[in-house]
């Protein structure tokens, strides 16, 4: 198990898909243990192989602060077959990450979200055609007006790709709003990274939208010209591979909202 994560080690969930290309480059590696469970351990909840928990490539145990995060990485484990995939494993591979690469600089994950925010996909409008600006319109507006007047955060659109400086008061408030355990903020990482969109990630965080409707906003573009153009297989298999890590961090998410 080591080994099979060993090229992950130190990386952030900043880019998942590299994640993923470290993890699958070499030799395949059989499965070496029957069962996967969860134990109780400190501060939370430990996932274990054959009763022993696992660690981190750099050493450190791997501890979810939920049962049910834990539970879900269990059974990625406990559905591999002869060999592990590590590409049917993205809560496992997040958990690394996490461990290893946020725990200790959750402000510094929360400065490169806060990145985004100053190019954010969705200031960034079509300038024809018609059709399609109404589309953006229609699923990236209700998100600007929302951080508008829910964090007070105004931002400025702009049409094509010329950059536009965004206020630092708009940005400074959405950044207050970020979360700041180390599992949380990586998963808004994930969502934020593979969605271009530091203001889409708020809203699925903050409950103004679903992760489907997360999912569908980010593509209006490439959903535009697949509609036009026909699919690409290429992109569309990386496109799938996103929405597994996609899935997955929305999963944190989820898990990690306080309970009534």
């Amino acid at each position: 198990m080591r080994e099979l994560f060993d090229e992950v080690a130190g990386q952030s969930p900043v880019d998942p898909e590299e994640a993923v290309r470290r993890t699958t480059r070499g030799p395949r590696r059989k499965r070496f243990y029957a069962k996967a469970g969860v134990i109780e351990a400190e501060q939370g909840f430990a996932i274990t192989l054959d009763d022993k928990p696992i660690r981190t490539p750099s050493g450190r145990q791997i501890v979810a602060p939920v049962r049910e995060i834990a539970e879900a990485a269990a059974l990625e484990w406990q559905a591999q077959h002869e060999f592990l995939d590590p590409l049917t494993m993205p809560l496992t591979r997040f958990a690394n990450s996490v461990v290893d690469a946020v725990v200790d600089r959750v402000e510094a994950v929360q400065d490169d979200i806060a990145k985004y925010l100053h190019s954010d996909l969705l200031c960034y409008r079509a300038g024809h055609p018609e059709a399609l600006v109404a589309r953006e319109a229609l699923l990236w507006d209700p998100v600007l007006y929302w951080a508008a007047d829910a964090l007070g955060a105004h931002f400025i659109l702009a049409e094509g790709i010329m950059h536009v400086r965004q206020p630092d008061a708009a940005i400074a408030a959405a950044r207050a709003t970020l979360p700041s355990d180390p599992w949380s903020i990586a998963a808004l990482h994930v969502v934020t990274s593979l969605t271009g969109s530091a203001l889409l990630a708020l809203a699925l965080l903050h409950g103004v939208c679903d992760s489907d409707q997360v999912w569908t906003a980010a593509h209006v573009d490439e959903d535009w010209n697949i509609e036009r153009w026909g699919v690409d297989a290429e992109v569309a298999a990386r496109r799938a591979a996103r929405l597994v890590d996609f899935r997955a961090a929305t999963r944190i998410l989820q898990a990690m909202k306080p309970r009534a």
